[in-house]
């Protein structure tokens, strides 16, 4: 059974920095890529970051520059590091794996950026 669990989500005030975690299990986490969105109230649930199976990454232009997205493969996580938040960053945060059979979403985790 497929399972993402993320966490690290919270409350900061702009140019804090927060790292989310997305815990993984019933696939094989190193041979597929994983991604994170996010989605506002109200709006569209859009591709922060993704990072391939070898590592390979890539960023939504809104994030580039403060956001890293990173796997570590030993423990079935892929993490995603934002530093100098803004307040257009509040959202509740998804983790997306792309199975072959199937995409797969975790609860989500908010995060809220005042100003």
């Amino acid at each position: 059974q497929v399972q993402l669990v993320e966490s690290g989500g919270g409350s900061v005030q702009a140019g804090g920095s927060l790292r989310l975690s997305c815990a993984a299990s019933g696939f094989r986490f190193s041979s597929v890529y994983m991604g994170w969105y996010r989605q506002a109230p109200g709006k569209s649930r859009d591709l922060v970051a993704r990072i391939s199976s070898g590592g390979s990454t890539s960023y939504a232009d809104s994030v580039k520059g403060r956001f890293t997205i990173s796997r570590d493969n030993a423990k079935n996580t892929v993490f995603l590091q934002m530093n100098s938040l803004k307040p257009e960053d509040t959202a509740v945060y998804f983790c997306r794996a792309e199975i072959p059979y199937g995409n797969y979403w975790g609860q989500g985790t908010q995060v809220t950026v005042s100003s």
